[in-house]
């Protein structure tokens, strides 16, 4: 069971909602314009907030799906973990779309809340304070993913494994956005 969900999760991250909402309503594709990322960030830049909302709840569904589903099927919570990031490395490296995808922090907020919602928690108000402050949506990824990984040592210690796997996978995924930081290039709201 546990293999199979993971596939499936992988093919359900691997929809990227930016491109297929592109596509549908006629916008640029969001890997050739813009920041070039297939997220919802990317999206309000170029097609507005509706076209961005919609962008940012597929991605949180297709991280919260599997692993609900990983949940009621019986699987263990490393293994609901495991499956969740099978999502987001399917957001990252969607097979639907030569492998080009987004940078999964919305994917991965999907997977914590399915897996441990006060983590969840945690990383919206860290990214939200951060945004506010900062005005940069990357910082305040790279903020807010890696702040979960105490409270889940803390409380969820057998989610810490996957989710500092994951978190180590996003921050690679912001390598360019972190040399644009430390070069003072990167874009803001």
């Amino acid at each position: 069971m546990f293999w199979l969900l993971a596939i499936l999760a992988y093919l359900l991250g691997s929809l990227s909602f930016a491109i297929l909402l592109s596509r549908l309503t006629g916008n640029p594709d969001p890997r050739m314009s813009g920041s070039g990322n297939a997220g919802a960030t990317n999206m309000l830049r170029l097609a507005g907030k509706k076209l961005a909302i919609l962008t940012l709840l597929g991605d949180l569904n297709k991280g919260l799906l599997p692993v609900l589903i990983a949940g009621a099927a019986g699987l263990s919570l490393p293994q609901q973990a495991w499956i969740g990031v099978c999502a987001v490395i399917g957001h990252l490296f969607p097979l639907f779309f030569r492998f080009r995808g987004g940078k999964g922090v919305a994917t991965a907020a999907g997977m914590l809340l399915g897996l441990y919602p006060p983590a969840a928690l945690l990383a919206v108000c860290a990214w939200t304070l951060t945004f506010y402050l900062t005005r940069t949506s990357s910082l305040a990824a790279l903020i807010a993913t890696p702040l979960t990984l105490p409270l889940l040592a803390w409380q969820e210690p057998a989610a810490l494994l996957p989710m500092s796997a994951l978190t180590g996978l996003i921050v690679w995924r912001h390598r360019g956005n972190l040399r644009d930081l430390f070069a003072g290039r990167e874009r803001h709201f």
